[in-house]
């Protein structure tokens, strides 16, 4: 799972490098504003007592940084979830368009890449934090010991069976409770499930289509699951989920399509999220251009990290890329 990070697929689901050292982090520390404490935080290694608001956080999830960014907490530390060009600064998982204005000119110190086995704890360890949070990750027993060890720890959702699998607003919650901000947390998913309910009221067609999200991947069509954050975004503006991907993805996010299975995303309507080259190598599989959906114009092509990044967007499912992701989608459909 290390290699295959719920971002990856749109990007070749291997990742490349991170940040260029040309790109030197610029690490401030960022307290955060009022929240209750002392606060106790139970997630599925256990239990995190956080005594007084954090004034140095290194988020270690995927997309955490995201959520803490939305909270007011500028973190000292991130996962590059997209691989970072090299040479190119800033880097670009700080200059999303619902970002970007959260971050300003805080450079973060990149701790760990996309198909990194996993974060760099000697990073961590010097950035001095007073709370890491790993919670849309994949750390295991052995690497959340490891992180308590440098400083308070809150892993993913305590009921989280299979990582990733955590509904968006469960690990936005989660996060905003080890920052003191349980309430404020709560306000900000109540603000997007009701743009997630006024886009199904808007496009009441929607549920009596059944869609997938899909992507391309070492030359073979790679579904992602309805629990996946892309299959959630899906059904979250009123699609129904296509539940037999999830039959076969045997608890992944994700599962690679063999030629005879194609049948599989024989659906109404396909958003396929992939740069470029991977949608036109996409095209010219014949198999998926003999699909009823492709013949009849029913697929939403969204770019990955190019362009305007819809894909990204709804890869991350964040707290700040959610009001975004929700209002493309269903303008890729129109």
């Amino acid at each position: 799972m290390a290699a295959l990070s719920t971002a990856a697929l749109g990007v070749g689901l291997l990742a490349g490098c991170g940040s260029d050292s040309a790109d030197k982090p610029t690490v401030t520390t960022a307290a955060t504003t009022g929240g209750a404490f002392p606060v106790t935080v139970e997630h599925a290694f256990g239990s995190t007592q956080i005594t007084k608001a954090p004034q140095r956080v290194v988020s270690v999830g995927y997309t955490d940084d995201q959520a803490i960014l939305a909270l007011g907490v500028k973190p000292v530390g991130m996962v590059d979830q997209y691989a970072n060009p090299p040479g190119k600064t800033p880097d670009i998982n700080t200059q999303w368009p619902w970002v970007k204005d959260k971050w300003g000119d805080t450079r973060p110190e990149v701790v760990m890449n996309n198909g990194d086995s996993g974060p760099n704890y000697e990073k961590i360890a010097a950035l001095r934090p007073d709370l890491i949070i790993a919670v849309y990750s994949e750390i295991d027993q052995a690497a959340y010991d490891r992180l308590s060890k440098i400083a308070p720890t809150v892993g993913r959702t305590k009921t989280e069976a299979e990582p990733f699998s955590a509904p968006w607003q469960d690990n936005a919650v989660h996060i905003a409770k080890a920052l003191g901000k349980a309430d404020e947390g709560a306000k900000l998913v109540k603000g997007i499930e009701d743009k997630l309910d006024a886009a199904r009221k808007a496009n009441p067609e929607f549920a009596n289509q059944t869609a997938v999200a899909v992507s391309w991947y070492k030359n073979s069509v790679a579904p992602f699951t309805t629990t996946d954050v892309r299959g959630r975004m899906v059904s979250g503006i009123g699609f129904k989920g296509a539940t037999a991907i999830d039959e076969i993805a045997g608890g992944s996010f994700y599962t690679v399509l063999s030629p005879e299975r194609i049948d599989l995303i024989d659906v109404d309507r396909i958003f396929v999220i992939a740069d470029q080259a991977d949608q036109d190598a996409l095209k010219k599989f014949k198999l998926f251009a003999n699909l009823p959906a492709v013949k009849g114009g029913k697929v939403s092509y969204l770019l990955d990290s190019e362009g305007p990044a819809i894909g990204a967007a709804m890869s991350q499912g964040t707290l700040l890329s959610l009001p975004y992701a929700i209002d493309e989608l269903v303008k890729s459909v129109g």
